[in-house]
């Protein structure tokens, strides 16, 4: 399985989690489409893509049980949240209730929009290791007021890779009578998403992570009665259209003018082969391997996982707490020395009282081997020597 992806074979490549990685197949489809569009760019653009969009939507809404006129495109996680959060009608005083183990470019997000508006971004404190769903549900709901408009969350987190009990938070949510918005950037076939059934009212997910798209394609799904309330971040042709769909959240937020939508159309052919290719024993394979691996690895280092090792709380990544003074350098010497790509992060968590932990984050997909662990094991021994 490893040859059907284009990785680099000289380099130890524990990092799938943060941009994916495409197959040979899924890719050349890619390319397919960038290849039409170069031979008759404007019937292409014009005709082509708004039916091949439609019949991407179609295939990804199956997928994530959702209809298709409620999800759209977008590039990535960041450009949904700049959607979302631009529209929101904050006022001074209101409190959006979030973790302290959210993603650092939504942290920065709120935090922009919250300044502007006088409401405040409330990241409360999800004590660790995570033992039990109901450990998170009563901290996280230790910072609920009076004042909360709003609850943000990840579904699987990306510094302490960690699946979050969402479903329970946001069934809470909804007798609260908050709006919820959930950040599941690793989420789409690496665990199971039924939007039917989690019943959050925004979620975006990431194609080009574990559904193994190219890099660039993401989605915004929002509740139908909510839809009105998000102006697009762009305004084109979709608005105020002149042949307008049956949809005007896709008509504001899919037609911008000239781009390339390649790597939206690639939905498919993805799904395709993720289901040829067994991926539901290829993701069962890579759990195991994850926390196995994880249990070694912390044993290695003389160092605790932060969460019980379980199908609960883990899939395929898994964030070892690694003592080091100076992470980013730990990081380019694994990289530049040992060809290992692998996250070094440090995070404001607080681990068995280290402050500031750092995490090393490896993430396991169909090409992950043995072999790569124990190449990061052996660097980590000889930088441990040398320093």
């Amino acid at each position: 399985m490893k040859e059907l992806f284009y990785l680099n074979p000289e380099i130890t490549f524990l990092n799938h989690g943060s941009f994916g990685a495409c197959p040979k197949p899924i890719f050349e489809e890619y390319q397919r489409f960038q290849l039409d569009l170069e031979r008759e760019p404007v019937n292409y653009i014009t005709v082509e893509t708004p039916r091949l969009l439609k019949e991407s939507r179609q295939a990804l809404a199956k997928f994530i049980s959702c209809h298709e006129d409620d999800v759209v495109y977008v590039q990535n996680p960041s450009t949904a949240y700049n959607i979302i959060i631009k529209n929101l009608k904050l006022n001074p005083g209101d409190e959006i209730l979030t973790t302290n183990h959210e993603y650092g470019a939504m942290d920065r997000t709120w935090n922009y929009y919250c300044r502007k508006s006088g409401a405040k971004y409330v990241r409360q404190n999800i004590s660790l290791p995570l033992l039990s769903k109901e450990q998170f549900i009563e901290d996280f709901w230790k910072g609920l007021t009076p004042k909360t408009r709003i609850i943000f969350i990840s579904q699987i987190t990306s510094s302490t890779a960690l699946i979050f009990p969402v479903k329970e938070i946001c069934e809470r949510a909804k007798e609260l009578g908050l709006m919820t918005i959930v950040d599941g950037a690793h989420v789409p076939h690496h665990i199971d998403l039924n939007l039917s059934e989690l019943k959050a009212d925004i979620y975006t997910g990431a194609c080009h992570k574990w559904m193994l798209t190219p890099k660039g394609c993401s989605f915004l799904y929002v509740k139908r009665e909510l839809q009105h309330l998000f102006d697009p971040l762009i305004i084109s042709w979709g608005y105020e259209a002149e042949f307008p769909s049956s949809s005007q959240f896709i008509d504001y937020h899919e037609y911008q003018g000239t781009r390339d939508c390649a790597a939206f159309l690639t939905v498919p052919k993805a799904l395709e082969f993720l289901e040829k290719n067994n991926w539901t024993e290829v993701k069962r394979n890579c759990r195991k391997f994850i926390q196995d691996t994880y249990a070694e690895m912390c044993d290695f280092l003389n160092t605790k996982p932060i969460c019980k090792i379980s199908d609960e709380f883990l899939g395929q990544m898994c964030s070892i707490p690694i003592q080091t003074n100076d992470g980013i350098k730990l990081k380019e010497i694994l990289y530049n020395q040992y060809k290992i790509q692998i996250p070094v992060m440090r995070t404001n968590l607080d681990f068995e009282g280290n402050k500031n932990q750092v995490f090393l984050r490896i993430s396991a997909n169909v090409y992950t081997t043995r072999e790569d662990i124990e190449a990061l094991k052996s660097a980590l021994m000889e930088i441990r020597k040398r320093m």
